[in-house]
């Protein structure tokens, strides 16, 4: 496969950007090669220069959904020893950034979190890694000791994929306005009653 030079490089980006929005808005299935590079404005033989296959392309995207939003939790996980004023302040910004990740690029964003198969697996691993920084925040003293993390980032992750789908990617809310919404939901609730 090629790879080299200024053209090859800018050939495969345009495949890549093409079949991202046509897998979007197509779907996997109907997806065709020959739209990809119709619309890229390549030969056919000039796609299988740089990937084997339909399945490859559409792997390669999944994959870098999967890196980029996998690094972007790893790095979210509070640090000891903030200050309890600035917690809040801290987790909208964890989350102002996770939906503007979301947001910027809404192809890769339905192929990573809603149409590859492997978008279930995802946001289990998605889960998974939020609850073990929500433990290790619990252990900081940042939240409650008796809350079920599990339970919680369960509930965060599903609460990311419906606003995402139906307030981010439709452009009703913004990140910030949307992170700003759960924060407030998951740090204080909706009661306006004190709990008992």
């Amino acid at each position: 496969m090629r790879k080299k030079g200024a053209n090859g490089q800018e050939s495969r980006a345009r495949l890549l950007i093409v079949a991202a929005n046509e897998f979007a808005k197509s779907g996997y299935h109907q997806t065709k090669i020959s739209t990809i590079v119709s619309r890229a404005g390549l030969t056919q033989p000039s796609f299988y220069l740089y990937f084997e296959s339909k399945e490859a392309i559409f792997r390669e995207l999944m994959e870098k959904f999967r890196s980029e939003l996998k690094g972007l939790i790893e790095g979210s996980r509070l640090e000891s020893g903030i200050d309890e004023a600035h917690v809040t302040g801290r987790l909208l910004g964890v989350l102002t950034g996770l939906f503007t990740f979301l947001g910027k690029d809404p192809d890769l964003t339905q192929i990573g979190f809603f149409i590859g198969d492997d978008s279930v697996i995802v946001k289990a691993e998605m889960a998974a890694m939020i609850e073990q920084n929500l433990k290790e925040e619990q252990r900081d003293g940042y939240f409650d000791r008796e809350s079920d993390m599990h339970i919680v980032a369960e509930c965060l992750v599903g609460v990311i994929e419906r606003l995402t789908s139906q307030q981010l990617l439709t452009r009703k809310r913004t990140p910030e306005d949307l992170a700003r919404h759960v924060v407030s939901l998951f740090m204080h609730g909706i009661s306006i009653y004190p709990a008992k």
